[in-house]
């Protein structure tokens, strides 16, 4: 029963197909949001006690179905929603692919074709980014907090080799990091991970753009160094997931230079702005970093997930990770190759480069540019359509993420008043939209165009469901923002 006979996988195959191009032809014109129905969902799944086998079909069929009945449609064009993309159609090929064949990526022996796919695509992004190719190095993720938990290592591994070898009890001093108030929560995780402790993410406030403060950085580091601490890292956003901003990139590489500091830029999403020309002027400073983040999952659409840790230091990723396994393949070991598995964190490990390839392949970077351009424009098409129906706009950002306030009403930014708007929306599967908490601007409705896919008449959509939203409820009392 593992490995199915030739009629029924042909079978099978053409099920799969079928219902994976049903899909692509018709999310568009459900609902974009699930019935939240958790006891019918386990009584669904009730009958699978696995006594007895199902038919293969019949247990894909049952797939199908739950998955359109039970998920958030985040291909959906009008999915406004958490950088998760409608997956390009050659992503979804290399996946189908991945899996059939099952490469493992973690000595270059047994997968040279894909280990070194891989280090194509690590020397093409670095170059894009302003690193020199023939210096970077990388290595691909399983999304952006593991990349970030790179970072920090890499990091901690630069500013304090001991650490390697003896942990944090050994460091002459408590290390530090600093990162916006509005940067990524994965950075308190990975200084959990590492030893270090949430009391070593120094956050630093924001200024009325919402870009992380440089004179209150210097001053917290200047406090730092006088109290002992060791500050290691500046972690600078390049677009927040709240409202997209872009930290003061030049700004903050003279810091981390004048300080010996390393300069980690998290642009998980916002990165790929640097495909577009006209973009690509807001992440001037990026090539100075010593370490970005970014996730191809994300703004170049492939499926999940796909993250991509980079770096201009040489060799900082096998002193950081490797570790001697005599058990490992040595079939390449007088070769001039590097086995995955000694510059990363993870071991065996998934393919995960070719749906990039594939994708980056058809599309070319031209292609990238207009689809980028494209959801660009529809972001500031959002923008003007709300204008023009009495919503307000709270964020400063070239990128498409668009927070906005109600201006028809006092109190149109309560966040009770803005919260049942986005429930309104949701509930009814009209859209997925947030509310989000932006520092001093309080909070707002955040709608993201995350997806090639959206057209005009999807913010045409979106605006008018919010007008019918706004109507529908009582006016607010009190603003708590």
């Amino acid at each position: 029963m593992l490995f199915l006979d030739k009629e029924t996988r042909e079978r099978l195959w053409t099920r799969v197909t079928q219902a994976l191009e049903d899909y692509a032809e018709e999310v568009e014109k459900g609902r974009v949001t699930p019935q939240l129905e958790p006891g019918r969902i386990r009584d669904l799944l009730e009958p699978f006690d696995f006594s007895k086998p199902h038919d293969p079909l019949a247990a894909v069929d049952f797939i199908v179905e739950g998955l359109h009945e039970y998920q958030t449609h985040t291909p959906h064009p009008r999915y406004y929603g958490l950088f998760n993309p409608a997956p390009t159609t050659m992503g979804v090929a290399a996946d189908s692919l991945v899996a059939g064949f099952n490469p493992q990526l973690a000595a270059w022996s047994h997968s040279p074709f894909a280990i070194e796919m891989e280090r194509h695509l690590v020397a093409s992004f670095a170059e894009r980014f302003g690193y020199r190719p023939e210096q970077a190095e990388g290595t691909f993720a399983t999304g952006g907090a593991e990349a970030n938990h790179t970072a920090v290592l890499t990091a901690l591994t630069r500013a304090f080799p001991e650490y390697l070898r003896h942990g944090v009890k050994s460091l002459r001093a408590q290390p530090v990091l600093y990162i916006s108030s509005e940067g990524h929560d994965s950075l308190a995780k990975a200084a959990r991970m590492c030893g270090l402790g949430t009391e070593a993410v120094r956050e630093i406030a924001v200024d009325s753009s919402l870009r992380m403060s440089t004179d209150l950085l210097r001053q917290q580091i200047q406090e730092d160094l006088e109290e002992g601490f060791a500050p290691f890292l500046i972690v600078a956003t390049a677009g927040t997931t709240g409202a997209g901003t872009i930290d003061p990139l030049p700004e903050l590489v003279e810091i981390a230079a004048g300080e010996g500091i390393w300069l980690h830029v998290d642009a998980a999403w916002g990165g790929a702005a640097v495909l577009v020309p006209e973009l690509g002027a807001a992440l001037e400073g990026i090539e100075q970093s010593d370490s970005i983040t970014f996730d191809a999952h994300k703004w170049l659409s492939v499926p999940m997930g796909a993250g991509l840790y980079l770096t201009r230091h040489p060799q900082i990723l096998e002193r950081t990770f490797k570790v001697a396994a005599d058990y490992m393949p040595k079939e390449a070991a007088d070769l001039d190759v590097t086995d995955p598995y000694a510059v990363t964190m993870q071991w065996s490990r998934r393919f995960i480069g070719l749906k990039v390839f594939l994708s980056l392949a058809v599309a070319g970077w031209q292609g990238y540019e207009e689809a980028i351009r494209h959801q660009t424009a529809m972001g500031n098409e959002l923008r003007q359509e709300l204008g023009s129906h009495g919503w307000r706009v709270v964020n400063e950002t070239p990128l498409p993420v668009v927070c906005f306030v109600d201006r028809t009403r006092p109190n149109g930014d309560s966040p009770e008043f803005l919260d049942q708007i986005s429930r309104t929306i949701v509930d009814a599967g009209e859209a997925w939209i947030s509310t989000a908490r932006l520092g001093a601007h309080g909070t707002a409705l955040r709608a993201c165009i995350t997806n090639f896919r959206t057209g005009s008449e999807d913010i045409a959509a979106l605006v008018s469901a919010l007008n019918r939203a706004r109507s529908s409820l009582p006016s607010p009392t009190t603003s708590d923002s």
